[in-house]
């Protein structure tokens, strides 16, 4: 073999705003209509040969020399990206985890109708598991409540959607006990941990068609591979080395989102227990979360604009919970009882980070993919972020699956990008929208009160307040929409679905030009800083031309 050349594509970052994304990119949403697999029994583990040489096969994919499949990251989608390759015989995989050990951190996750979906396709027996410790929330009253006034807004019907496609309700596990599900379906020695990805480079041979992918480790070993996976999370360095840019800071492409949350998780008799499954608290600059975890225990956020590094800024000499309740003074007693329940210890607050969609930039360069956090993270609103990571997981595995020639995993991966780029950037563009627009256009509803013996009197009679009032009879119409969209779309075949299109996009700019006006400027409509619309729009219509070639002829 040749020395290994550096296999890096740099490119001018296009920064694109998840404001307009939600609005226009759902026009061209891909919606989902591939069979999905059966169930398959489990893998053993892969052996990927390591060293300095010695890493290129041949073009040919076989049982004997399988495609050398090499995953960086053991989060949700790397896992479920490892499972859902497992009944290929000519696939092999490993997992590369920087982790030392597996250990049990970290709270719930939302897993929604769409990824349970996926879960239930690729293996019954996983998806039993999961279904096992799961706690069902879709099928119980979820919806928006008036924070000062401790009544119902708007309720999300999540339940009609799935129940008329035949589809799994939405619902929570705790994010260890999933992982050991998609740990015990791997084989022995398929995840390696202590192994973290800094970076790669190209190996290829004389007169060879074949370039496998040599994967450098912090450790300065090497593995070589025929496909990179960067599924390592928001500070991805596989996404590092593929754009030529640091992978935190200044350059990343990740910002801050202006919001901080605090998040609490503890057991709790709450009054509605077995009714709700979760409720969003609503009121100005700032918003309040509360959720059924499942076996009597709760879990709340508090989301707060605030600049990044609040914590350390700002003077709490009391603690979390008195400061809390004294920024939600007044509001529904449901969130002063949760959070008089709640131990310092039980409270942690982190700043939210996001990306812009990556409608202008790679997904994949040559044999390397981004995966999840690395390529789409977004905000927590919609509950998203790992059921996209799933769904990425699923459309991958079936490309990498059907591909028979190693020279052809370029375009198996261009493929996958096609089939997922619109779709996850509607979704991170969605989520950005329901963060802005719940802190910065919702305030207390305007409401006209009598009260016996005394004259009519309004509250709270602002545009604002007026604004929210009239945003109530919209919202329900929108959610309907959104998770039409999201239930349809998991099987992510690339059809043109112009009426969820028109729908979400119509809803989308009146909610916007409303909010426009509650907040005095148009930074809300037009997104961050200084990105503007021309630059939004030629980046999003470069993108559709390069998956729908024909859109023209279509429309």
């Amino acid at each position: 073999t040749t020395p290994g050349r550096a296999f890096v594509v740099s490119a001018t970052p296009r920064r694109m705003q998840g404001w307009l994304v939600v609005v226009l990119a759902p026009a061209v949403a891909l919606v989902p209509r591939i069979p999905g697999r059966a169930a398959s029994p489990r893998v053993e583990a892969a052996t990927i040969e390591a060293g300095s040489g010695g890493f290129v096969w041949p073009d040919a994919v076989s049982a004997e020399k399988p495609l050398r499949v090499v995953i960086a990251g053991a989060g949700v989608g790397g896992l479920t990206l490892a499972n859902a390759l497992r009944s290929c015989p000519h696939v092999q995989v490993k997992v590369l985890e920087k982790t030392s050990e597996f250990k049990r951190f970290g709270g719930p996750i939302q897993l929604a109708s769409n990824a349970m979906q996926i879960m239930k396709t690729m293996d019954e027996e996983t998806y039993g598991e999961i279904e096992a410790k799961f706690t069902w929330t879709g099928n119980l009253t979820n919806g928006i409540k008036d924070g000062v006034r401790d009544e119902w807004y708007a309720k999300f019907d999540l339940e009609s959607p799935a129940r008329t496609r035949g589809m799994p309700y939405t619902g929570v596990i705790e994010r260890p006990e999933l992982q050991e599900i998609l740990l015990r379906g791997l084989g022995e020695g398929v995840v390696e941990n202590g192994k973290a990805v800094a970076s790669y480079a190209q190996e290829c041979a004389v007169d060879d068609e074949t370039c496998p992918v040599v994967v450098r480790l912090t450790d300065g070993s090497e593995i070589g591979a025929d496909v990179l996976v960067g599924a390592d999370g928001i500070w991805s360095e596989v996404r590092a080395t593929m754009r030529d840019e640091p992978s935190r800071g200044e350059g990343s492409g990740v910002a801050y989102s202006g919001y901080t949350v605090f998040a609490g998780e503890l057991a709790y008799a709450s009054p509605d227990n077995g009714e709700v499954g979760y409720k969003v608290y609503i009121g100005p600059q700032q918003y309040f979360v509360i959720t059924d975890i499942g076996n009597g225990r709760y879990q709340w956020y508090a989301f707060l604009a605030r600049p990044p590094n609040s914590a350390d800024t700002e003077d709490r000499p009391d603690g979390n919970v008195p400061y809390l309740a004294a920024i939600f003074d007044g509001w529904s007693n449901d969130i002063h009882a949760i959070l008089r329940a709640t131990r310092e210890d039980e409270i942690e607050q982190r700043d939210l980070y996001d990306r812009p969609p990556s409608l202008g930039r790679s997904w994949s360069d040559g044999p390397v993919a981004l995966l999840g956090d690395s390529i789409h993270a977004m905000m927590p609103n919609l509950g998203q972020g790992g059921c996209q990571a799933i769904e990425d997981a699923f459309v991958l595995a079936q490309e990498l699956n059907a591909t028979s020639r190693r020279t052809r995993v370029p375009a198996a991966l261009s493929r996958y990008r096609d089939r997922r780029l619109v779709r996850s950037a509607s979704v991170q563009g969605l989520s950005r929208f329901a963060s802005d627009i719940i802190i910065r256009g919702f305030d207390t509803p305007f409401k006209l009160v009598a009260e016996p013996g005394s004259p009519w009197r309004f509250e709270n009679f602002n545009y604002a307040g007026v604004v929210t009032r009239l945003m109530q009879g919209i919202l329900p119409l929108f959610f309907a929409a959104q998770f039409a969209f999201l239930y349809d779309g998991w099987r992510n075949q690339v059809v043109l679905d112009l009426k969820a299109g028109v729908i979400i996009a119509s809803f989308g700019l009146l909610l916007l030009l409303l909010a426009a006006g509650v907040v005095g400027d148009f930074a809300i409509l037009l997104g961050l800083e200084s990105f503007g619309l021309a630059e939004t729009l030629a980046s999003l219509s470069e993108a559709v031309s390069s998956i729908l070639p024909s859109v023209d002829s279509m429309l």
